[in-house]
């Protein structure tokens, strides 16, 4: 088995599954649907083309750097100007890291990994206002997906990192089911088609796994204490 490791970070990612009208909504995590649409871009796909093939990808991804959830608030004009559009709602997550993990065949994904560090379209993280930065492929690994999501380093900002100060950190971690026994969240997120005359989902199950132990390159000594153990000016004031 061989998996695909890629690095999903940025200012800004937006991974809707339900947006509706003016309200545009973003998972905590990276959805299927737009990591198959990243893929397809990098290879040069049109929205038309179809995508089945990458449908049966099996796909995991781990919430290195959870980030922050932003709002922003849109408004919009009419061509002519003389009127307004409905204020809506456009939600993002700011500063945050995945590591995302695709099983499938050796020669697909050496084909994909190819095409995400030689893109024929520019890449972005959920919306063409979310480009990434750094580099989105980390390559390919031997192993089955949750074998090597769980070897994989610890790849949150070096800021992050030393900010967390313990030796260990756990991860948040889901993946696609991987039998019709396994129970969990169930979500319209496998593209059928993106064309946008008729743009067509199907449904998956996500599977919340157990969190994720990793090492924290920065730990301090005394980094596994309570906060409270390690530093509490207030205990200065317990005689008085």
């Amino acid at each position: 088995m061989t998996v695909l490791v890629l690095r999903l970070a940025g200012p800004l990612q937006s991974w809707g599954d339900s947006s509706r009208f003016v309200r545009r909504n973003t998972r905590r995590e990276p959805t299927k649907s737009g990591i198959i649409g990243l893929i397809a871009a990098a290879q040069g796909r049109r929205r038309v083309d179809a995508v089945e093939d990458l449908t049966h990808l099996i796909y995991g991804v781990r919430t290195d750097q959870p980030g922050e959830l932003l709002r922003d608030f849109h408004t919009a004009q009419s061509s002519d100007g003389n009127s307004m559009m409905p204020l809506s709602s456009r939600y993002y997550l700011s500063d945050a890291v995945f590591v995302a993990g695709l099983e499938a065949d050796t020669s697909l994904l050496e084909g994909i990994d190819d095409a995400i560090r030689n893109p024929a379209f520019p890449l972005y993280l959920g919306r063409r206002s979310c480009p990434p930065t750094g580099m989105l492929s980390l390559g390919l690994r031997q192993g089955s997906l949750i074998d090597v999501m769980r070897a994989e380093p610890w790849h949150a900002s070096p800021g992050y990192q030393k900010r967390s100060r313990v030796s260990h950190v756990r991860l948040e971690f889901v993946r696609d089911a991987l039998d019709s026994n396994e129970s969990g969240e169930i979500s319209r997120d496998v593209p059928v088609s993106f064309d946008p005359e008729r743009r067509e989902y199907l449904w998956r199950t996500i599977v919340r796994d157990s969190p994720i132990d990793v090492v924290n390159p920065y730990a301090v000594s005394g980094g596994d204490e309570p906060s409270a153990a390690r530093h509490d000016p207030m205990s200065l004031l317990g005689g008085q």
